[in-house]
C-alpha cells in the first residue's frame, strides 16, 4: 500500500470515528500532495510524499517556534498536535550521531576540505536523510565537521 492510499484510508477512518484532529491533518495533507502533484504534472511516489509530509512537519515546528514568542499557548498546543500526527506518517528520526556518521561518509566521498565545500556536501546528505533528519541539524552537523578544530 502506497503512502498517499494510507492517508486516503486514514481519512476516511478519521471522517468515521470523528477524529476531526486526525481528519484535518490528513485532509490538508491531501491537498498539499495534489498541489504539488498538478504543479509537477505528474503523480508522486512515496518519497515525494514524505517530501510533502516532512515539508508540512517542518511549517509546523517554525510556527510552534512563533507562537511561543508570541505567548500563544493554545496555538502552540494546537501546533503540537497537527505535528504528532504528521510525524507518524514520517519515517523514525535519525539521531545526531547518525546525521554525523552519514555526513562523514559524505565528507569524506567528496573529499571536502572546509566550509568552502559544504554545497557539495549537503546536497548528497540531504537526499540520503531525507524525511529523517531536520535539515536544521543536518546543517549544524555539517558545519561543524567541517570548521577547522
Amino acid at each position: 500500500m502506497t503512502l498517499k492510499e494510507t492517508l486516503e484510508n486514514d481519512q476516511k477512518a478519521a471522517l468515521r470515528s470523528g477524529d476531526q484532529l486526525r481528519l484535518s491533518v490528513t485532509r490538508l495533507l491531501r491537498s498539499a500532495i495534489h498541489y504539488v502533484e498538478v504543479d509537477r504534472g505528474g503523480s508522486l511516489d512515496d518519497e515525494g510524499v514524505l517530501g510533502v509530509i516532512a515539508k508540512q512537519a517542518k511549517q509546523r515546528r517554525e510556527s510552534i517556534e512563533e507562537f511561543r514568542k508570541g505567548r500563544r499557548p493554545d496555538l502552540v498546543e494546537k501546533e503540537e498536535a497537527e505535528l504528532a500526527v504528521l510525524l507518524g506518517y514520517l519515517p523514525a528520526q535519525a539521531s545526531r550521531e547518525e546525521v554525523e556518521a552519514v555526513a562523514r561518509q559524505v565528507i569524506s566521498e567528496v573529499g571536502a576540505r572546509g566550509k568552502q565545500d559544504m554545497g557539495k556536501v549537503m546536497p548528497q546528505v540531504i537526499s540520503r536523510l531525507r524525511g529523517k533528519a531536520d535539515g536544521r541539524l543536518v546543517s549544524q552537523v555539517v558545519q561543524e565537521l567541517l570548521s577547522p578544530t
